[in-house]
């Protein structure tokens, strides 16, 4: 087994901490992918050469942010809380439109760690953001992470359906948190409709970060039943 996860927008790699002893457990070869955002260098992934299932497991935003040569290759995916098109049609998309650019707009000012730090209660909840790993808004944001985290704003708000190079004949497990206050619901349903053959998990009373106990478990458990 070798396994690339990639976290999603404002995330970083230790994000993936709470899976860490299960798939060392398992002996499973794995690769975190880091955008860079805060305190650490910027990590690309790439598969090993040699046999084995490849898999891929990504935050919300994290598969668009693999580069589409690793996406296409595996052999099953893990969709955490993501989307098809983050912005749906219609006036919730117009207002979620305004609030993305209003997000930008504060990445250049002053106000950068404050709104990154309502970003991640905001995920988090209804599990307060203390339950999260120390996070990229733990420290002030270098010029260089904010220009990452501006970019890839722009490709958030741009998301239009699956990201390039998504395999379609891969098996697929979508998890979704029941009180995600990030991605909207219609954006939820677009992937499913999106990916029919999809295995779907929705994790009631948790939101946007999974804060579960059962998610580690049941995302190992679905992934040792793959043939």
């Amino acid at each position: 087994m070798q396994l690339i996860a990639m976290h999603g927008w404002a995330g970083d790699a230790q994000g993936w901490e709470p899976f860490h002893s299960a798939w060392s457990a398992r002996s499973w070869t794995w690769q975190c992918g880091e955008r860079g955002y805060g305190g650490q260098a910027p990590r690309p992934v790439a598969w090993q050469s040699g046999q084995g299932l490849k898999l891929v497991i990504a935050h919300s935003l994290g598969p668009h942010l693999l580069p589409a040569s690793v996406l296409a290759q595996a052999d099953a995916v893990v969709l955490l809380a993501s989307f098809g098109a983050f912005l749906p049609e219609g006036a919730s998309g117009r207002r979620l439109r305004s609030a993305v650019a209003a997000m930008a707009s504060q990445l250049a000012g002053p106000e950068a760690s404050a709104m990154l730090q309502t970003f991640m209660e905001r995920a988090a909840a209804p599990q307060p953001s203390s339950l999260l790993p120390p996070g990229i808004a733990a420290a002030p944001i270098a010029a260089s992470g904010r220009q990452r985290l501006a970019e890839d704003l722009d490709l958030l708000a741009a998301t239009a359906g699956l990201p390039p190079g998504f395999p379609l004949q891969a098996r697929v497990l979508i998890v979704e948190g029941g009180e995600d206050q990030i991605v909207n619901p219609q954006a939820r349903h677009q992937l499913r409709n999106l990916l029919p053959a999809a295995d779907n998990l929705v994790l009631a009373g948790v939101g946007h970060c999974l804060l579960s106990p059962a998610l580690v478990p049941t995302v190992c458990g679905w992934i040792e039943g793959l043939p």
